[in-house]
């Protein structure tokens, strides 16, 4: 008689693509509750780290939301121009710094309404285990891919 040997099941899809997929649907529903206000997510979250770090460079701001330094000037832009941020010299006439302003703070407040709201919808559609588990998930990856990684994948993206 014959042992019975377990079969190892290998995943056989292309697991960026599945996460890519993933990611567009949710930006897109994120994107979608923020148009009432004028922001795509990505701006929201740049004036959320403004908010949350103070007035810093851009190349610090970068780090923290680890974009590349291109990735963060093209955001930037839009929000430069509507007066939300402003961009100022920093310790020495080389640096500058990134600051939010009044009505920055406002349009975040608005923009933090609407994410809130897309939040809460999406955990009602996922289903809040669900939400936990993924996020459980994903930083248990990013710690298993490590850092250095993921810095590395960001810049190739």
């Amino acid at each position: 008689m014959k042992a019975a040997t377990a079969t190892r099941i290998e995943p056989q899809d292309c697991t960026n693509f599945k996460l890519r997929s993933l990611g567009r649907v949710v930006s897109r529903h994120y994107d979608g509750a923020l148009t009432e206000c004028g922001l795509k997510t990505s701006q929201y979250s740049l004036l959320s780290h403004v908010i949350k770090l103070g007035p810093l460079r851009p190349i610090d701001l970068a780090r923290a939301m680890n974009v590349e330094a291109s990735t963060l000037t093209r955001n930037l832009k839009p929000l430069l121009v509507a007066g939300y941020l402003t961009q100022c010299e920093g310790v020495d006439a080389r640096s500058r710094l990134i600051s939010i302003t009044d009505v920055g703070r406002v349009k975040r407040v608005e923009a933090q309404r609407l994410w809130r709201s897309a939040q809460l919808d999406l955990n009602r559609i996922l289903g809040a285990d669900r939400v936990l588990a993924l996020h459980q998930l994903v930083d248990d990856s990013l710690e298993l891919l490590g850092a250095d990684a993921m810095a590395a994948a960001a810049q190739e993206s």
